[in-house]
């Protein structure tokens, strides 16, 4: 029997993970759930967004289905105690290096998507994003320059094992695809990205049969709305990723509609919608829940070993979505719960 650690957050995250997990128990599979708190709640019930607690259940369990953390009362909190560092931290400690986000317009959301819907019906994507480097885990700080001016920084690296390991899990992607992999960096004026390609096309050689191609950051971001069928897999780093993904989401219909999967050197990972916390519309019934139940599906697939589990959901939401379902972001009017009955429905 699997153990499910269920991480609802902050915001409309509980909303989500309830109905992800209406369709997981759908599905009569053999799995069991421990609920912890994470993020701003966490934080006002435990002094802390990621407790001991809450990271002993996600040590122990198989896979992580993750809601959303944001809280705007812990906006003016030291930078250690915000709800986002739970997210970050969960990364740290698990050693969740890699995160895959696909992006896939379903028929019939072509006019939700920002554009023209002969473009947007192309696009089917993977952006592999490196996880645990960048300049989110970098050294930072403030300081006073010589002049008595304020300064932020932000150091930006990797290591050559880091975009080693990310590399294999990019061209490993690509290969189970179409076999074409987009290395996206910033070599022209970044010595970090100077790194990232070298090591990229050192890995290649082990990929005969995966095609490398290269791209800077500000080039893909154009292109991803030009032409984003072009793209196959794009594998970049942790800022790129986090830019580049979010982008991808409207480009195929709403960020309501992503999900993503963090895995470690083994399987284990931990699921999540790509949107936030949302905490303008919590507790209104106004999420759309499908980026969480595809996140559960990415669950089944990527750890438990249930790909036809998880072919089933994927099926569910695009019937749902096919035949009209739609929450207020998609330009409909179903609640969360509605939205979770027609996907329930599609099984």
């Amino acid at each position: 029997m699997a153990l499910i650690a269920l991480l609802p957050g902050d915001g409309i995250g509980p909303e989500v993970i309830q109905q992800a997990r209406r369709v997981l128990d759908a599905l009569d599979l053999d799995l069991r759930y421990e609920e912890a708190p994470v993020g701003g709640v966490a934080y006002h019930t435990l002094g802390h967004p990621l407790p001991e607690t809450t990271l002993d259940v996600a040590r122990r369990a198989d896979a992580l289905l993750f809601g959303a953390v944001g809280d705007p009362t812990c906006d003016n909190l030291e930078r250690a105690l915000r709800p986002e560092q739970a997210i970050l931290g969960l990364r740290k400690h698990l050693g969740l290096f890699s995160n895959l986000r696909p992006a896939t317009l379903f028929a019939g959301l072509e006019d939700a998507s920002a554009l023209k819907p002969e473009i947007a019906r192309q696009i089917d994507l993977v952006i592999v994003r490196e996880l645990n480097g960048d300049v989110y885990f970098g050294e930072k700080g403030r300081r006073t320059t010589a002049d008595g001016l304020r300064e932020g920084y932000d150091i930006m690296s990797y290591d050559e094992s880091e975009v080693r390991r990310i590399a294999r899990v990019g061209f490993e992607t690509a290969r189970r695809r179409k076999g074409n992999l987009c290395s996206v960096d910033k070599a022209n004026v970044l010595d970090t990205s100077q790194l990232w390609r070298d090591v990229v096309i050192e890995v290649a050689a082990d990929y005969p049969d995966v095609t490398l191609t290269h791209m800077y950051v500000d080039n893909a971001a154009m292109q991803l709305v030009r032409n984003p069928g072009q793209f196959d897999v794009i594998v970049t780093g942790n800022l790129f990723g986090d830019i580049l993904s979010d982008q991808a989401s409207m480009c195929a219909g709403s960020i309501g509609m992503l999900p993503s999967a963090s895995l470690d050197d083994a399987g284990k990972g931990l699921y999540e919608p790509i949107h936030g916390s949302a905490p303008d519309i919590a507790g209104q019934g106004k999420a759309n829940p499908c980026a969480a139940i595809l996140s559960a599906a990415m669950m089944l697939r990527h750890s438990l070993g249930q790909g036809a589990a998880a072919d089933r959901i994927e099926a569910a939401v695009a019937r749902a979505i096919r035949d009209g379902a739609r929450t207020a972001d998609l330009g409909g009017t179903m609640t969360t719960a509605r939205m979770g009955d027609a996907v329930l429905a599609g099984l």
